[in-house]
């Protein structure tokens, strides 16, 4: 299939896919005996690969990440207890910046009632 097509199947922008394309996420392949276009051609298991880059996306990993863990985790070489932990790991990151985000809220919670008893 096309880019355009692997788009619309993903839900992904032709933009985005090209990106993790150049950043390395996947590859297409271009048909050599055609010299009039770059087209790249995108196989069908490719939008697996794609729904589980979102997925990754969406839970906090970053593309650096995602990179160095997509073929391992995908083609299986990765042991669960291996998985377990780096989603372990990944789930401490995000209780670290939650609690991060709430002392935020108080500092900004706290400079609400400052400014409205003129103490600022």
């Amino acid at each position: 299939m096309l880019i355009n097509e692997l788009s619309k199947r993903t839900g992904v922008s032709i933009h985005t896919l090209r990106y993790y394309e150049n950043y390395g996420l996947f590859k297409g392949a271009s048909d050599e005996k055609v010299k009039t276009n770059n087209y790249k051609h995108y196989d069908e298991s490719l939008v697996e690969k794609i729904e589980l880059i979102k997925e990754a996306k969406e839970i906090g990993f970053t593309l650096s990440e995602i990179r160095n863990l997509l073929d391992s985790w995908y083609s299986k070489k990765l042991p669960i207890e291996r998985k377990v932990e780096i989603l372990s790991i990944k789930i401490g990151e995000i209780d670290a910046k939650i609690r991060q985000l709430k002392q935020v809220r108080k500092y900004l919670v706290d400079g609400i009632k400052d400014v409205q008893r003129g103490d600022c």
